[in-house]
């Protein structure tokens, strides 16, 4: 009995106490009580989604805003009308920045129009716009690559291949005779990577002869075409493969396996950029001779981490570790890639 009295007066004095705690003061007269912090909205357009590289950017973008920010995410399939009609649609959603891979770069400044119309900090990725384009708009940056990178260092990529293989020149004249798929036109990259990586190899000193120059416009289906068009028509005068990215450098090696290639001593070198997973198999196999990294994660990366921070009101760069050079881009940078440093290549898909 003196034990259930105990208890009962434990159980009184707990209730007391608890009855006698402070309780949060309440929101002052006129004062509202502190909303629950939101993640904010963020309109994300994709030139189109079923672009080899785009599709790991776009899930690098993903993964980099897990629980920061909300996506709306658009495939403007290649047109840019319709791309227009996604940023109009994503501003009546209430987006706090936009994330724009632009299907064509002209169209920039009709992008800016819209987003200094609704006082929206824009993020371009991927595709650059004009150098004066970005300097419009304060509230304006890009995230991407150095155009002419890629096109030296597959430049260098093929001298150095071609000099360690002096049984590719099969006709023995002493010169290169290539073929180059090269990207979509006007495009700065497909420009660049193909003007500087004949450069690159002229410049180790290599004489060249162009057989054929097209675009595939990044395509591996349309590189097939064309490769199967070329030695058809030229058959084994083509010395080299020289693609402006590696979606185009698979269709090429389909190609060249359905030709009988890759068989025997029966070899043709071909070159890509990006280093996408498939590309990867490619050069571990030895059916590419190499590709360039386009660092999908890490461009992925920025620009999600970009958009989040002037969503959020903050400095663009608020954080992070990236750097503006003067044309208010981020810059992530490409690296060589061969079967000798296949590895690191492989970590950026992880």
């Amino acid at each position: 009995m003196k034990k259930v009295l105990a208890l009962l007066l434990a159980l009184t004095l707990v209730f007391s106490l608890a009855a006698c705690a402070p309780k949060p003061a309440a929101p002052a007269a006129g004062e509202q009580a502190a909303p629950a912090a939101e993640t904010p909205k963020i309109g994300v357009t994709i030139y189109k989604f079923d672009d080899n590289f785009m599709s790991f950017v776009r899930r690098a973008i993903e993964k980099s805003a897990e629980g920061k920010a909300e996506l709306i995410l658009n495939d403007s399939q290649n047109n840019q009308a319709t791309q227009n009609e996604q940023v109009d649609m994503m501003i009546s959603k209430g987006v706090k920045s936009l994330a724009i891979n632009l299907v064509d770069p002209q169209a920039a400044p009709a992008i800016i129009t819209k987003a200094k119309a609704a006082n929206l900090p824009v993020v371009f990725f991927n595709k650059e716009p004009n150098a004066d384009v970005l300097k419009s708009y304060d509230k304006c940056w890009y995230v991407g690559t150095a155009s002419a990178e890629a096109g030296v260092i597959q430049g260098k990529m093929i001298a150095d291949a071609w000099k360690a293989n002096a049984k590719w020149d099969k006709n023995g004249d002493g010169k290169m005779q290539y073929v180059l798929l090269k990207g979509e036109p006007g495009h700065p990259d497909a420009e660049a990577r193909t003007k500087y990586a004949v450069e690159e190899v002229k410049n180790a000193g290599i004489t060249v002869e162009e057989l054929e120059l097209q675009t595939g416009m990044w395509d591996s289906v349309k590189g097939k075409e064309l490769v199967d068009a070329w030695l058809a028509k030229h058959g084994d005068k083509i010395e080299f493969v020289i693609c402006n990215n590696d979606a185009m450098a698979l269709g090429a090696v389909s190609s060249l396996k359905g030709n009988g290639y890759f068989t025997g001593d029966k070899f043709m070198p071909v070159v890509g950029v990006d280093a996408i997973p498939d590309a990867l198999e490619q050069v571990k196999s030895g059916l590419m001779v190499g590709t360039v990294l386009n660092d999908a994660k890490n461009q992925g990366g920025a620009t999600s981490d970009l958009a989040i921070n002037v969503a959020n009101g903050k400095d663009p760069l608020d954080g992070t570790q990236w750097k503006f050079d003067n044309n208010k881009a981020v810059r992530v940078p490409y690296v060589a890639v061969t079967k000798d440093n296949i590895a690191f290549a492989e970590e950026a898909y992880k």
